[in-house]
């Protein structure tokens, strides 16, 4: 085997495997409330994240991005754009809690992070909870 071409091989795997310990190193999820709780209307959603650093929508900055809930829906694929509807409710000052408004009910909701463009950052930067809205 050509010593370069087995060098390569070696660089390539190397970098595949710093891409992979880096999404591994991403945990987001809901500080509150916790799933299967029973909450009333509105009430608070406090969301978290390590390995990835949440600011203001607008710039796109490798390893950062903002806060989403949607309502009954799952994770969206990386890159797919997060339209403006009442399904999917936007945290784009960088913040990460907000008060919530539902009827009651029982509803799935998926808090994805997104870069500054709105574009989903993929399953990994996402994590989904059950409430009963009492």
């Amino acid at each position: 085997m050509n010593k370069r071409f087995a060098y390569a091989l070696i660089a390539a795997a190397a970098l595949q495997g710093a891409h992979f310990t880096a999404q591994a190193s991403v945990t987001v999820g809901f500080a509150e409330p916790k799933n299967d709780a029973s909450v009333t209307s509105p009430f608070k959603v406090k969301l978290m994240a390590k390995g990835v650093k949440i600011e203001p929508a607008g710039e796109v900055t490798a390893g950062s991005g903002h806060h989403h809930i949607l309502v009954d829906m799952d994770s969206m694929p990386t890159g797919e754009e997060i339209p403006f509807t009442k399904k999917h409710i936007h945290m784009g000052k960088g913040q990460d809690e907000i008060e919530v408004n539902l009827p009651p009910g029982t509803y799935k909701l998926t808090m994805q992070v997104a870069n500054g463009k709105h574009l989903s950052m993929g399953p990994n930067y996402s994590k989904t909870i059950t409430v009963t809205v009492k």
